[in-house]
């Protein structure tokens, strides 16, 4: 019998552009190396330009699909996307605490790159206390925080539970996106990373499930957030045209390289 890859469960809303959402968490945790299991939160109508319509699914649904299979099958880390209410993430939230010592990677999506609405602060709220690293961009940590300052934004987050935070600077001005990890101790790791062109639908998805996947895969935290953030570097390198809107990253890069050269 082979040996069994790491599985980790993901929450999200569906994506029909396979760009963000449910589908660009089942991508990268398969071009990781992870088997990845699916709870869909929300359905959505979107396409590369923006969201259109969100439709949350009734908690009792999220609650049954997630119960289901995690009754069936143990995994090694979870990953939490849109969850469409406040009803579901306390659902969600209720499920995660029977399985404390499990990995927990939450991206807070409050908004698509579009500034069409998925989230407020009070979503995620009671989800923080078993969230292991929260992936905020700079523009959701002041969102969710309620201050200006990036470190004070950290601070806060980690007092209200979660046990990591990683605020990205894709939205704050210069030719580097700066990243930043955080825990109670403040400042654990900061990186630079050369600004690349153009606009990408589900770069933080793409950074969230990588992070949950090399959390899957053994890693430390802070090892673990430097390798997501590189593999996320290098799939918006590769990020292709696919309509009229944002590119879409290529979370087979490796893959689509060989493949071009065979």
């Amino acid at each position: 019998m082979n040996a069994k890859p790491p599985i980790v469960l993901a929450f999200a809303a569906s994506d029909p552009t396979g760009g963000a959402g449910i589908q660009a968490d089942l991508l990268t945790l398969a071009a990781l190396g992870c088997h990845p299991l699916s709870v869909i939160t929300a359905l959505t109508a979107q396409d590369t330009r923006g969201v259109h319509r969100v439709h949350a699914l009734q908690p009792d649904v999220v609650e049954e699909q997630a119960l289901r299979v995690l009754a069936d099958i143990p995994v090694a880390a979870f990953k939490l996307g849109v969850l469409g209410s406040r009803q579901n993430a306390d659902s969600i939230a209720r499920i995660l605490a029977q399985h404390p010592k499990t990995p927990v990677v939450i991206d807070p999506v409050l908004a698509s790159g579009r500034g069409d609405p998925l989230g407020d602060a009070s979503t995620y709220e009671s989800l923080l206390p078993r969230c292991t690293v929260l992936t905020p961009n700079s523009k959701e940590a002041r969102a969710l925080a309620g201050a200006e300052a990036l470190d004070a934004c950290a601070a806060k987050l980690v007092a209200l539970g979660a046990k990591h935070v990683l605020i990205t600077g894709t939205h704050e001005a210069g030719a580097q996106v700066v990243n930043t990890l955080y825990d109670a101790r403040g400042k654990v790791r900061t990186e630079s990373w050369q600004r690349l062109p153009g606009e990408y639908h589900g770069s933080g998805c793409t950074l969230a499930s990588a992070l949950a996947a090399f959390l899957a895969r053994g890693l430390a935290v802070a090892d673990a957030a430097h390798e997501a953030q590189s593999y996320t570097w290098k799939t918006l390198e590769a990020g292709f045209k696919a309509g009229g809107g944002q590119l879409i990253p290529d979370r087979f890069f490796d893959a689509r390289s060989v493949r071009d050269h065979a």
